[in-house]
């Protein structure tokens, strides 16, 4: 309680450039939880709804099973993948009607598939990954902004030692000391930010790996159940 008291004796008394720095931090710092909380928050969600979904496929043999899953993961991302999967296949379906052709996937076919199935999982990675940048650019500008907090700190501490013509303790200490707080500031802000986003890639591409198990999952079952 007195450390915590005595703290913020030091952030009141600081003059205004500090107290800015104090309070930019203090912004990024709520930026940074916000987003990591939202983040979570999504990526749990997600999950789930990827394994019912790669559970429901499993388990599917009509092709109005098939609809049935569609329409009731269409508002979610792996819902979406999905549609998209079965409507590019019954778009190369219908040609090879119209062709007369056998119905039935070639190579090429196979490849065009997977090309756009990773056109669609690299869309949506790049969705995932918005935001995510303003965490690594806090880790990366927030020591910088506790350094200039520091250096000013200390510049001030040296006009306050000229002033009075005096180096004691008790006139360079408070100096000093209101100089750090910046510094601390600032790695209090940078060093969860770093953790975050480390760990929120690693989340991502845990969601990128189940994104193409769900699009290999459902080539199998558009195989089995519309080409036989």
């Amino acid at each position: 309680m007195i450390m915590g008291n005595a703290l913020w004796q030091l952030v009141v008394q600081s003059d205004g450039i500090t107290k800015a720095v104090l309070c930019i931090l203090l912004g990024m710092s709520i930026m940074c939880w916000t987003i990591f909380i939202y983040k979570i928050i999504l990526i749990y969600r997600k999950k789930r709804e990827f394994d019912e979904l790669l559970a429901c496929l499993e388990h599917i043999d009509t092709v109005e099973r098939m609809h049935t899953t569609v329409i009731r993961f269409s508002n979610t991302l792996s819902g979406t993948l999905l549609s998209k999967n079965i409507v590019f296949v019954q778009d190369i379906i219908q040609e090879k009607r119209r062709a007369a052709e056998i119905l039935k996937l070639n190579a090429d076919d196979r490849t065009l598939w997977r090309e756009y199935s990773c056109d669609i999982i690299d869309d949506v990675m790049c969705s995932e990954d918005d935001m995510l940048s303003l965490l690594s650019t806090s880790a990366a500008l927030s020591p910088l902004l506790g350094l200039f907090g520091t250096v000013w700190g200390l510049i001030h501490s040296f006009i306050r030692i000229s002033e009075k013509q005096s180096a004691d303790i008790t006139t360079v200490a408070p100096g000093i000391a209101e100089a750090l707080i910046t510094t601390l500031a600032g790695l209090m802000v940078a060093i969860p930010a770093l953790a975050m986003y480390n760990y929120l890639i690693a989340q991502n591409g845990t969601i990128e790996q189940r994104l193409y198990s769900i699009a290999h999952a459902s080539m199998r079952v558009v195989q089995r159940i519309m080409l036989g």
